[in-house]
């Protein structure tokens, strides 16, 4: 049977009123400010140095380590066959021992790295 209608295989150039407008930028062009990066590593770099850059809080600390303690009740449940009401006052001793560690651990890190950044510039 033949087909009765045929997709479109361009993308609709113009508009209501019938004009055609051109592709792309058409005004001036970026300055080195407004440019992006030379490449995503470049960027990746730049993200991480700013991580690095900022103190650790409390708060970070309190994620890292209920995420920890999520994947140790789990690990629990599924390796040791635990009862799931076992696994999870396990974890959560973990994880009040998880956030004061994750947060010293940061702030050894920042300090080490502030001490390199120093003595570097």
């Amino acid at each position: 049977m033949a087909q009765t209608r045929k997709k479109r295989t361009t993308k609709h150039r113009g508009n209501a009123a019938g004009i055609v407008e051109s592709r792309g930028r058409t005004g001036r062009k970026p300055t080195d400010m407004e440019r992006a990066p030379a490449s995503k590593m470049e960027e990746r770099r730049r993200r991480a140095e700013d991580r690095r850059n900022q103190p650790p809080t409390w708060r970070g600390a309190a994620n890292r380590a209920a995420i920890a303690a999520l994947v140790f009740v789990v690990a629990v449940v599924l390796f040791f066959d635990q009862e799931i009401a076992t696994a999870v006052s396990v974890g959560l001793l973990a994880f009040v021992f998880y956030i004061p560690l994750g947060y010293y651990v940061d702030m050894a890190i920042y300090n080490r790295n502030q001490r390199k950044k120093a003595a570097a510039g």
